[in-house]
């Protein structure tokens, strides 16, 4: 068996084309384009990457960037009233704060210091708490195309087994919520799980947030099971350079597997259609629209 490939670089472009195209509606209906602030406190090279990429795709989807550069000696109480000021800016509908923050900036008041309705991030108390109550909420950006990549593959999820590895509050716990919410039946998984590889045998979907290269192997597989790698780790090469894997040993479970994510090109695409996604909600929801049909 050679596992289909579950192309995060066409289905998040199908996901921004929508996107867009309810942008450009909002703008010409309702005279409202979406703005977001994305917040960068000092210089953390892959941070930088991935902030550029999140500022291009705003723009190419119609949306207005508020892009916050801030040095890392900044104080713990300027980032704080540098975002309330973007909570108060109704330009701004959507506040982004980019991780990791220096040592010295405690990210939890950080995250509850975001107005709960302009936080696309999905990390406010509030909206953690909405999501595990079940209750409408903006969601973390990379769960929720976690989410989405098992849907391309099996829209219905309700009565699987799925098997998440790794308990983070920025992906592994959230998107056991919302699979419960997709009435699937969830393990969460971690490193003091027993016989972990076991656990993972029994899951038909398997999602793997450890930050561990290639820890899974392809007899940890079920077969046929959809496999979503959410790892990003770079690991020396031969001859100097590095090369960019995934938690999971795609050429071993590629062959086990009946579906699967590449790394890159599988999750991360999709965590940054989700941001535009979820400023787009969150528009609307400040506006008292309706949510957008996706």
């Amino acid at each position: 068996m050679t596992a289909r490939i579950i192309d995060g670089k066409t289905i998040s472009a199908d996901l921004r084309g929508k996107v867009t195209d309810a942008v450009r509606r909002l703008r010409r209906d309702r005279g409202i384009v979406p703005g977001v602030a994305v917040v960068l406190v000092g210089r953390n090279a892959a941070s930088e990457v991935y902030v550029r990429n999140k500022s291009k795709a705003v723009i190419e989807a119609g949306m207005h960037p508020f892009d916050q550069n801030l040095p890392d000696s900044l104080s713990e109480t300027d980032l704080l009233e540098r975002i309330a000021r973007l909570n108060a800016d109704p330009a701004v509908n959507g506040i982004l704060v980019q991780l990791p923050l220096p040592a010295h900036i405690n990210p939890y008041k950080v995250f509850a210091a975001v107005d709960p309705a302009k936080d696309v991030d999905g990390f406010h108390p509030l909206n953690v708490g909405r999501l595990a109550s079940g209750l409408p909420a903006l969601v973390p950006c990379t769960p929720m195309g976690c989410v989405m990549l098992a849907q391309a593959v099996q829209p219905t999820l309700a009565g699987l087994e799925a098997v998440v590895i790794g308990r983070s509050n920025i992906v592994g716990k959230p998107v056991a919520q919302l699979l419960l919410a997709e009435n699937a039946t969830v393990t969460i998984a971690h490193s003091r799980t027993q016989n972990l590889a076991s656990v993972c045998c029994r899951a038909d979907l398997l999602i793997v947030a450890v930050g561990r290269p290639e820890m899974v192997r392809g007899d940890w597989i079920k077969p046929g099971a959809i496999v979503i790698d959410v790892g990003i780790n770079r690991i020396p090469r031969n001859g100097g350079k590095s090369r960019i894997v995934g938690d999971v040993d795609y050429a071993e479970a590629a062959q086990i597997a009946g579906a699967i994510t590449p790394v890159p090109g599988g999750v991360g695409p999709m965590t940054i259609a989700c941001l535009l996604l979820n400023t787009l909600r969150a528009a609307c929801a400040q506006n008292s629209l309706p949510p957008p049909r996706m």
